[in-house]
């Protein structure tokens, strides 16, 4: 996986946990709303749709980087919508990640190996 498409992940990954508990946060600010006189919703609302925009806009490009076939990326976006879906996410997301840095550093290493080899046989 190229260098982008990890940053991409990582970015997505980081993203998807403080969305799922501003989405909680929300929810619970909106029991408290009926329920008594605290009233912390319009905070919450507008930090929960910042973060949801940010976690659509990463979603949206790694969606694009790593060309995740349709149902993967509905199923990231499906997380970001539901009241526990970024932990999940998260999780998903962090086995990503690492696969796709083991597979970089297995490429690199391949590279070095074949280009020393490849360089030994030419002189």
């Amino acid at each position: 996986m190229p260098p982008k498409s990890v940053s991409a992940l990582r970015r997505l990954r980081l993203t998807s946990v403080p969305e799922g508990v501003s989405f909680l946060l929300l929810l619970v600010c909106s029991v408290l709303k009926r329920t008594t006189d605290f009233n912390a919703v319009p905070v919450m609302g507008a930090v929960h749709g910042i973060l949801f925009i940010l976690y659509v806009l990463f979603w949206a490009d790694a969606w694009n980087r790593i060309k995740w076939p349709f149902g993967r990326a509905a199923l990231y976006f499906v997380l970001s919508v539901l009241p526990t879906g970024g932990f999940f996410a998260d999780r998903m997301l962090r086995e990503e990640e690492a696969a796709g840095v083991i597979a970089a550093r297995a490429r690199k290493e391949q590279v070095g190996t074949v280009s020393a080899g490849g360089s030994a046989v030419n002189s």
